[in-house]
Order: structure tokens, then C-alpha cells, then sequence
């Protein structure tokens, strides 16, 4: 059986929409796409009167080189928002199939889930002396799904999750939907990306973003990370010109060798700063759980959270109320930021009590 098999009929025999760029490229006189033929102030050579690429060479060959896989199994997106979209779409048969999810876990997931009209299926984490694992009992007797969502480190709760127990449960739904795996966090913790693997495992699907490590979350791009056939199905049903030129000249520079290189001393700091905060929270008074995780976020538990979040926007400083997730009374999530800052949090802290 081929992993195609498993999307929507009618997407599978869904002829794309083929753009001027798609058709042609943007050399010579170009009367192809009725675009206005001179540029607007401010321009500065970026050409933003013509449509950019579908999908940009220069970007797609630097970030697959970046992550160590085959253009062949990269799709570009609008982050992983639009990733998690597309594979709902695709593959997801409104009031019919099933998705599966683990939460607390990034919200996307379940409302793109119920957008689509499947059934939303929930496994929650368990909570135990280490932190957050995977109910993996739970998730073996689940059932069939179109899709099983999976994060790590997971938001919000840093926790990461090691290679073999997801592959284990691609290999137990080869037949039945894909494994998505939500990288958004991995460049912050020191488990290796699973994004190769999506070549042996054609039911694995991993998502990536430079949202978060790289600093571009004000420019919207992630990747969709899978087998070729994957990629060419989610291809039929992305828009035409999804990337905005601006955002993938950003996106271009910023997988410059030297300014990986400036970021990977970025993240340096970030993560002496989590230690810290982290001793800072577990001493305090008024917090009454620590989970450090292993991204670029500390999730606490409170004797009052919402008040925690309520007095700390009285200051200027802004945290997430994740009480209302599942198993996560009272809890917040803290991320970490700049030297000054941090500082600024703790001395708010060192003042705070409930």
C-alpha cells in the first residue's frame, strides 16, 4: 500500500492550480501573470511587484542542506500552522476519519482537527516525578487514525520524547495514518531531529519552523518534512505563492553560515539564563512545581497561576495562563528572554506572593 492511499480520494485526483511562476520562470520580458511592470517605492530590489516562486529554490536547497535531507521531502510553509492545515485537509475525511492528540499540547492541532469535522480522539499526557511522558498504553489501544500529533520538546510542556517510541508508533500505523511529529523547539534541547527518518518511515511526518530559534516568527515560515509521494500530494492543495518575497530573503540570510553561527551563540545564552530562572522558581514561595523542560520555556505551577499572570501584566511583564489545558491547574508558562529581561522577571518575582 502506498502512504497516498491513505489521503481523501478526491484530493488524490485533484489537478493543481499551475501560476504563471509554476508554469514558466521569471526570466526575460514577463506578460504572463498580470502583475504591474514597475516596482512600488521602497522596493529595494527585491522585485515585490512580480510573484515570487511557489516554492523558492534558494530557500528549499539551504534549508534542506541545513536540516540533512533531500529537497524531494521538503515543503515549505507559512509555519507549521500551514502544515498541520495541509495534512488535515489532505488527508482527513470530514465526519469521518479520526485524529489523535496528547494534550496539553500546542492548541493548533485540535482546532484545525475539529475545523476539518473529524473526530477528535485524546490522549493525555501523564504526569509523573520526571515530568510529562506519552501515555504509550493509552495510545496503542486508541484505534486507527488519519493523523496522531506528537511534539518535542512539547508545548507547554517541554518535555522531549526519544527517537524509538515514535518510531515504534509509526511502524504501528504504517497501515492505518501518519505520525506527525512537531519539531518546533528541537533546536533548543539536545535530542536529534528525527526529519532523515521520514525516508525509511514514509508514514512519518515532521514539522519544523524558524519561528522560534531562528528568530523569524514576524516573517511566518516553517517546513514539512516527508516521504516524496507526501510532498507532491501537499502540493496540489498548498496556495500558489504562500511565501512572501521579504520573508524568504530573511529566511535566506538568516541560514548564512555566519549568522547560524550568531545564533547558535544566542541560544547559548538563552539557555545560562533558563538556569537561573529555573533556581529562581524552584526556591520561591508561592510556585509549587518546576518543570524546566528542554526548550526555550519553563512551565510552573502556582498556588494561584492566574494571579501570577494578573500581577506580572501589572508590571509590564507578560506570561500564558495554561490553566485551562488539561492537567495543568494553576500552571504558567514562562519564556525565556534576554539577559535584562530575565532580570526584570526575577525581580518581580522576589516581590510576588500570593
Amino acid at each position: 500500500m502506498s502512504i497516498i492511499d491513505l489521503a481523501r480520494p478526491e484530493i488524490r485526483a485533484l489537478a493543481p492550480y499551475a501560476s504563471a511562476r509554476a508554469l514558466a520562470d521569471s526570466t526575460g520580458i514577463l506578460l504572463n501573470a498580470n502583475e504591474n511592470p514597475w516596482p512600488p517605492a521602497g522596493d529595494n530590489g527585491l522585485n515585490l511587484n512580480r510573484y515570487p516562486e511557489p516554492q523558492p529554490s534558494g530557500l528549499r536547497r539551504k534549508l534542506a542542506a541545513h536540516y540533512g535531507i533531500d529537497e524531494a521531502n521538503l515543503l515549505l510553509t507559512r509555519g507549521s500552522d500551514e502544515g498541520i492545515d495541509l495534512l488535515e485537509r489532505a488527508f482527513v475525511r470530514p465526519g469521518a476519519d479520526r485524529v489523535i492528540t496528547c494534550p496539553p499540547c500546542f492548541g493548533m492541532y485540535a482546532l484545525s482537527a475539529r475545523i476539518q469535522g473529524a473526530e477528535l480522539v485524546e490522549v493525555p499526557l501523564q504526569e509523573t516525578d520526571e515530568g510529562f511522558v506519552l501515555d504509550r498504553d493509552g495510545l496503542s489501544t486508541a484505534g486507527p487514525a488519519k493523523l496522531l500529533f506528537l511534539c518535542s520538546p512539547n508545548n507547554p510542556t517541554g518535555n522531549g520524547l526519544a527517537a524509538e517510541p515514535v518510531l515504534d508508533l509509526a511502524r504501528q500505523r504504517e497501515q492505518t495514518g501518519l505520525v506527525v511529529l512537531d519539531e518546533a523547539y528541537i533546536e533548543f534541547c539536545e535530542r536529534p531531529s528525527l526529519a532523515s527518518r521520514v525516508v525509511g518511515q514514509s508514514n512519518l511526518v515532521v514539522l519544523r519552523t524558524l519561528s522560534k530559534a531562528f528568530g523569524l516568527a514576524g516573517c511566518r515560515l516553517g517546513a514539512l518534512i516527508a516521504a516524496a509521494e507526501v510532498i507532491g500530494l501537499l502540493r496540489r492543495i498548498i496556495p500558489p505563492y504562500p511565501l512572501p518575497t521579504p520573508a524568504v530573503a530573511a529566511a535566506e540570510a538568516a541560514l548564512e553560515p555566519a549568522a547560524i553561527a550568531g545564533r547558535r551563540e544566542q541560544l547559548d545564552l538563552l539557555m545560562d539564563g533558563k538556569r537561573h530562572l529555573v533556581e529562581t522558581l524552584a526556591s520561591h514561595p508561592s510556585i509549587r512545581r518546576v518543570w524546566p523542560g528542554e526548550a526555550n520555556f519553563v512551565l510552573v505551577r502556582a498556588v494561584d497561576g492566574p494571579g501570577l499572570v494578573r500581577d506580572a501584566a501589572a508590571a509590564g511583564i507578560r506570561l500564558r495562563n495554561q490553566s485551562a489545558q488539561p492537567g495543568l491547574a494553576d500552571c504558567v508558562r514562562i519564556t525565556l528572554g534576554t539577559p535584562e529581561e530575565n532580570s526584570a522577571l526575577i525581580g518581580f518575582l522576589k516581590g510576588w506572593s500570593t
